[in-house]
């Protein structure tokens, strides 16, 4: 491993190992605290996870609030965004990020908050929404919170590249996962050995069913004609991938960046191309929809493919949550 990621890497060490030595250093909410978290930069469908938890938690009875640092807002302001209460939406994409927006759009009756300071927005949600437990999207490094329960998600993409930033894709070296509640394991990852004494999970992710945005939620599917596929995520290659393996006729595709913020130039571009190519069609991820909404009306067809994560054996995963956040409430009583 080359100079730069080691050092990252042993100082990554440390600061996980100073909270361990130092838990007065961590605040507690009054409710449990659910993070769902990882050790790569980006790209391993957390925010979906987390999305499905606080979903499967709200049929339990529970009042979830999804607390998100809301990375990449285009309007940063003190103190904590509600993004959404159980009833309703109250921010647009530029207060709220483009990933609590998508989770507040999706989980009906959860409430989500975005705040840079978890703690606040979680004690806003007790209080203010009645909220009987936390979950963290991205909350693994988040050490000033103390968590209930930490799941982890893992890819094979973080075994065969175990470097740790800048050269790596790693915020913490693999090691990290023996400080996991549980391991959700991407796919056809192998972790067995990593995480000793913890339960390991598998998932796959699933793209569903495409959708229109006009008429709004309308099943969209390939046609006779192609489709311009857009995506500005961490991987967005492997989207376009899934969508061919779908039956998709992409023509051309078109990337950008993690959380690009898409202007009207861009739209410009996208629907410029999509006319040059004779397509029909713009298909894009879920999460970039929550960016490209304010440019409606669209000149031409637009639809999203939702990503689900799919852990298995699921009424296992269930069972072994259900009994973690009572043995967490039991600690605190």
């Amino acid at each position: 491993m080359d100079p730069l990621s080691s050092l990252y890497g042993a100082v990554a060490r440390y600061r996980r190992q100073y909270y361990v030595s130092h838990p007065e250093r961590r605040r507690h909410l009054s409710r449990p605290v659910i993070s769902v978290g990882n050790l790569a930069v980006g790209g391993r469908a957390k925010t979906p996870l987390a999305g499905s938890i606080a979903s499967h938690l709200a049929t339990l009875g529970e009042r979830p609030a999804i607390l998100s640092r809301g990375y990449a807002r285009r309007r940063l302001q003190d103190g904590v965004v509600v993004v959404r209460d159980a009833v309703r939406i109250r921010a647009d994409v530029d207060r709220a990020g483009d990933e609590p927006l998508m989770l507040a759009r999706r989980v009906d009756g959860v409430a989500v908050l975005t705040c840079a300071d978890r703690y606040l927005a979680g004690r806003i949600a007790e209080h203010h929404f009645g909220c009987t437990v936390h979950v963290l999207d991205d909350g693994f490094q988040h050490f000033a919170l103390h968590r209930s329960i930490d799941i982890v998600v893992i890819a094979s993409e973080d075994l065969a590249d175990p470097r740790t930033l800048p050269f790596g894709r790693l915020r913490e070296p693999l090691d990290a996962l023996g400080a996991a509640s549980a391991v959700i394991a991407l796919d056809e990852t192998t972790v067995q050995g990593l995480a000793p004494g913890r339960p390991i999970w598998r998932a796959r992710r699933v793209l569903e069913e495409a959708r229109l945005v006009e008429p709004y939620g309308a099943p969209a599917k390939p046609s006779g004609g192609s489709v311009v596929a857009v995506a500005g995520i961490a991987r967005p290659e492997r989207f376009f991938s899934d969508l061919r393996a779908l039956g998709w006729p992409i023509a051309r595709e078109l990337a950008f960046r993690d959380h690009h913020p898409y202007s009207a130039g861009d739209i410009a571009r996208i629907f410029r191309v999509a006319r040059e190519q004779g397509a029909d069609l713009i298909v894009t991820t879920e999460k970039d929809l929550v960016r490209l909404l304010p440019f409606r009306p669209f000149p031409l067809s637009v639809a999203w493919m939702p990503l689900s994560v799919r852990i298995e054996p699921a009424d296992a995963f269930n069972q072994w949550l259900a009994a973690s956040l009572l043995s967490a409430r039991e600690a605190v009583q």
